[in-house]
């Protein structure tokens, strides 16, 4: 029984490894493109708020993968499907830097969202059934972690190598060693397990309500449009910050470079430090907390007094919303119900994506006929409302109606 125990043990220590290492490498893309931007816009000959095909390609993948995480997932497995979207979105982004025109790069952007859709849900789904909120809070510091690698990438490639194919194809090529990882590893992701103090429960993933039944619940989709504006926010930092400071606030491209890894370096040390203290402050309180803490920075991004005051803010910005993502996901079953959570953190996953594309582009089409300087107020905006839906989404919520 002991031996049992401890092989149990290391296989869920190895898959939750594998999971945290999957999602540094998630995040690599998303930090990416705000530094390569404005040259990929260049190399292409397309105007500054073309990013939005690319956001919105990238959206129709990762919204189709995240709805039908489930049933794949319940067909294929988690191990088969976090392989084969890897494997995808690896080829996607070495892609980017083969192709001759920019509507083959849209065309790309599809089949890394594909990708990504399916690692995001797949892993969010996994941990919640098998782990507990501080776990959740350390996969999406790997999360982070990617995005503040991603653009220091990207900086060293430009500044360095003069090239940002260069670094699509490093993060490219780590996406194809982890689909590798993930075949090698198909029998860690069978193991059975329930989340810490559940007392033997039924797990998240071990429910099969119909897609079709959770679509019809309201507070589902009220779920999901948290997801829809809160990733938006965040998106606009790492979308735009960058191009804000280089071309309205004249700051030299290599710090502007390194201070928007900032931004998401904050971000990753924001979600590190949660996780030591996210089971005791209780996820109500983690979110709320964090959004009106956001706001101070919010406020010191759009006034601007200094140069240094865009370190400051993003950093400001990026340590307060870390927890936010992790919180509300680890939330699902007391907003909607236990049995509509795994469906429902697809469509949140979905949701989340939808914005991340909308959001960024729609403001990128108001700095395109105002100024850039319009960023910061939209974020604000977007910070401040987010306070309200979520108190919205919380009143009178579901505990648990799991048995």
């Amino acid at each position: 029984m002991r031996i049992w125990k401890e092989m149990q043990d290391r296989s869920k220590t190895g898959s939750m490894v594998l999971a945290f290492i999957a999602f540094i490498a998630l995040g690599m893309p998303d930090g990416l493109l705000g530094v390569a931007w404005p040259s990929v816009r260049t190399s292409f000959l397309v105007p500054m708020d073309a990013v939005g095909l690319l956001l919105l390609a990238s959206m129709i993948g990762y919204i189709t993968s995240s709805f039908l995480s489930g049933p794949l997932i319940g067909r294929l497995g988690v191990g088969r499907v976090l392989a084969t979207s890897c494997a995808l979105t690896g080829t996607a982004l070495v892609g980017y830097t083969l192709v001759p025109v920019w509507w083959m790069v849209v065309v790309l952007g599809v089949a890394a969202g594909l990708g990504a859709g399916a690692i995001d849900s797949g892993l969010n789904a996994y941990v919640a059934a098998h782990y507990g909120e501080g776990v959740m809070q350390g996969l999406h510091a790997s999360y982070g972690i990617g995005v503040t690698i991603g653009p220091m990438i990207m900086t060293f490639a430009l500044t360095t190598l003069q090239s940002w194919q260069l670094g699509y194809r490093a993060v490219g090529g780590l996406q194809l060693a982890l689909a590798v990882c993930f075949i090698s590893t198909l029998p860690l992701w069978n193991q059975k397990g329930t989340i810490p103090g559940s007392q033997g429960r039924k797990r998240l993933t071990d429910y099969r309500t119909p897609l079709t039944e959770t679509l019809r619940r309201p507070r589902v989709w009220l779920s999901a449009m948290l997801f829809f504006v809160y990733t938006g926010a965040e998106v606009v930092v790492g979308i735009w910050a960058y191009t804000l400071m280089t071309e309205s606030r004249d700051i030299q491209p290599s710090t502007a470079g390194v201070w928007a890894g900032g931004y998401w370096a904050a971000f990753t040390v924001g979600r590190m430090t949660a996780g030591l203290y996210a089971k005791r402050a209780g996820v109500n309180r983690m979110v709320l907390g964090s959004l009106v803490a956001s706001l101070p920075g919010a406020l010191l991004l759009w006034w601007n007094p200094a140069e240094s005051a865009n370190l400051i803010a993003l950093a400001w910005i990026g340590f307060a919303i870390a927890p936010i993502f992790a919180s509300m996901t680890s939330g699902t079953s007391r907003r909607v119900g236990v049995p509509y959570a795994t469906n429902t953190i697809g469509m949140q996953m979905a949701a989340a994506s939808l914005g991340a594309a909308m959001i960024p582009s729609l403001v990128g089409i108001l700095a395109r006929r105002i100024s850039l300087e319009v960023v910061p107020l939209c974020l604000l905006v977007l910070l401040a409302g987010l306070i309200g839906l979520y108190a919205a989404a919380m009143r009178g919520r579901v505990q648990d109606s799991g048995d």
